[in-house]
C-alpha cells in the first residue's frame, strides 16, 4: 500500500527525524498537547462555524463569535494536558489571544461578503506523479472565488511570527493545495493567502506553473529521503521544548537510544518514475500547522 504523505508530515521529519519515527512510525500515543495547538484548535473551529453560517447568508455578531469561543474553551481545556512551555504566561492569556485572533478576523472582513466560499475545511487528496505513487493529502481552511474570478486558497494562523514575503513566495503547503486542486479548477488562475489573525495580516502569494511542476518533483525527494531513512537520528534545536515527546528523546534526556522497531522503520527505496527529483537538502522551517494528518 502506497502511503499517504501531507505537509505535516514532511515538515515532521526535516525539523526532526526522530520526532517523526515517533508520532508516524511507531505511533507512540501522546496524552497531551501544546497550548499553542489548542488555542489554534478552537479558533479554527470558531472559523469553521462562521464561515458556515456567512454562506447560509447568517453573519453572527461578534459578540456571539467569542462567546462561542469562550464556551469551547471552558468545554475543553484541562490542565493537566495541555502543556505551557512559557510556563511565565498564564492559560488566561493564551485564551485572550485567541479571542483576539477572532476579534481581529472579524473586523477585517465583516459582513463578509467580498468572495464566494467554494469549500470550507476541504480534505483534498492527489498524486505528485501520473502513476499515483506519491500521494498527498491535507485540509484547505477556506477555498473562495474572488470578485476578479480567481480562486483563492486561504489559511488561518494563529503564532506571533509572520514570514516574509519571500519565504511565503517559496512555501510548500499551499502550493501543494493549488496541486491537490488543479484538476477541479483548470486553468482559473489561483493565489494563495494567508491570515496571521494574531498581527491582523494578510499575505498573499502565487505560483507559475514551473514552479508547481518544481515543487513536485522537491517533494517527491523528499518523500524518497523519508522512505529511505533507516536511524531517525535526533535533530535538536529551541523547537524541543514543545515536542511531545522529549521525556523519552535521547537528545533531551540523555540516554542510550532505544533500538528501532526492525519492522516499523520505512524499508529503503530507490527513487520511483514519474516525478523528476531535484536536490532538497535545507530544511524546511518550523511550521505553523495544528492539524497533522
Amino acid at each position: 500500500m502506497v502511503p499517504v504523505y501531507s505537509h505535516s508530515r514532511i515538515s515532521t521529519f526535516e525539523n526532526c527525524p526522530r520526532q517523526f519515527y515517533y508520532r508516524y512510525v511507531e505511533k507512540r500515543p501522546v496524552e497531551t498537547e501544546g497550548i499553542e495547538a489548542f488555542v489554534g484548535k478552537r479558533v479554527h473551529e470558531v472559523l469553521e462555524r462562521l464561515n458556515r453560517f456567512v454562506e447560509r447568508g447568517q453573519v453572527p455578531s461578534l459578540g456571539k463569535v467569542i462567546a462561542r469561543f469562550r464556551a469551547l474553551w471552558d468545554e475543553t481545556f484541562q490542565p493537566e494536558r495541555v502543556r505551557i512551555v512559557r510556563a511565565e504566561n498564564p492559560p488566561e492569556s493564551y485564551r485572550e489571544s485567541g479571542e483576539r485572533c477572532l476579534t481581529n478576523h472579524y473586523r477585517r472582513h465583516y459582513p463578509f461578503d467580498r468572495d464566494e466560499s467554494l469549500g470550507i475545511e476541504q480534505h483534498v487528496s492527489f498524486s505528485l506523479d501520473a502513476e499515483g505513487r506519491y500521494r498527498m493529502q491535507g485540509i484547505i481552511d477556506r477555498i473562495a472565488r474572488a470578485p476578479d474570478g480567481a480562486v483563492e486558497i486561504h489559511d488561518y494562523k494563529t503564532g506571533r511570527w509572520v514570514p516574509t514575503q519571500q519565504a511565503l513566495d517559496q512555501d510548500r503547503q499551499l502550493a501543494l493545495y493549488q496541486i491537490g486542486l488543479a484538476a477541479r479548477y483548470g486553468d482559473t488562475p489561483m493565489r494563495l493567502v494567508w491570515h496571521y489573525l494574531l498581527r491582523d495580516q494578510t499575505r498573499v502569494s502565487t505560483r507559475t506553473p514551473e514552479q508547481l511542476d518544481e515543487l513536485r518533483a522537491a517533494t517527491a525527494t523528499r518523500i524518497d529521503q523519508i522512505e529511505a531513512e533507516q536511524s531517525f537520528d535526533p535533530r535538536p534545536s529551541n523547537l524541543c521544548g514543545w515536542c511531545e515527546f522529549r521525556d523519552v528523546c535521547p537528545a533531551v534526556t540523555g540516554t542510550e537510544p532505544e533500538p528501532l522497531a526492525a519492522d516499523a522503520a520505512p524499508a529503503a527505496t530507490a527513487p520511483r518514475a514519474g516525478v523528476r527529483p531535484i536536490a532538497t537538502d535545507a530544511p524546511a522551517r518550523p511550521a505553523d500547522q495544528l492539524r497533522l494528518l
